[in-house]
């Protein structure tokens, strides 16, 4: 496919579907569904749900046209030997990381809240990059999945906004990565929270990356298919 430029702010975004990668972010039980770990910690979860469907829009075409897939999921190893005591203690929590919650024990590997919500279930072949922290690039071997597929480009979905999602733009851009976020795919439990985290991303030129809408990118790749036709 030909290059894709995608209307986006702070001036339009330009990519080759060949050295991109469409990374979605932590879109797992205990973040995004009702009896999850967010919603356990008294957070509406509906505007997270709201991401859901353009999201999976946008993966069908990224598996559809052959963009990489990436999914993160931040959890811990069932004996907690990688949850600091810091991250353990903090909120002082009646019910924390590694505790038995309505979908198993909170944020554990192979728990049912650990796992990716099922509309956005990753197929084989798409890697899973199962992270500790709040950046996807912690502790993982993320960087080295892309940089041995040749990747350059992300487009980035997921939960939440403002935590996870601006940690690996802002690793992703250190590292030389050009990320697009997709405003509709991101979202936070805070309104307030996820509007600042999206004006901080393009402030400045684009300090840490560009931003744009679902509709947007699928449009362009649609345009970008049309004119490679023959």
């Amino acid at each position: 496919m030909h290059l894709v430029s995608v209307p986006a702010e702070p001036y339009a975004f330009e990519f080759y579907p060949a050295t991109a990668a469409l990374l979605v972010i932590d879109m797992q039980r205990d973040f995004v569904e009702p009896g999850g770990f967010g919603a356990m910690l008294g957070n509406d979860v509906t505007p997270l749900r709201r991401a859901i469907a353009p999201t999976r829009r946008v993966l069908d075409a990224a598996r559809r046209i052959g963009i990489m897939v990436v999914h993160t999921r931040e959890g811990h190893r069932p004996d907690l030997s990688d949850l600091p005591p810091a991250k353990k203690a903090r909120g002082r929590l009646k019910t924390g990381i590694g505790d038995q919650g309505p979908m198993g024990r909170v944020l554990v590997r192979g728990e049912r809240g650990h796992d990716i919500v099922p509309e956005l279930a990753p197929v084989p072949g798409e890697p899973v990059v199962d992270k500790p922290g709040k950046g996807a690039f912690y502790a993982t071997d993320l960087e080295t999945i892309l940089r041995c597929r040749g990747i350059k480009s992300l487009l980035v979905a997921g939960v939440t906004t403002e935590v996870c999602v601006h940690t690996t733009v802002r690793e992703a851009n250190d590292r030389g990565f050009e990320c697009l976020v997709l405003e509709d795919c991101v979202a936070s439990y805070f309104p307030e929270f996820h509007e600042a985290g999206i004006k901080m991303i393009k402030a400045q030129g684009g300090i840490f990356g560009w931003v744009s809408s679902s509709a947007a990118l699928l449009q362009a790749l649609e345009k970008a298919g049309d004119a490679g036709a023959p």
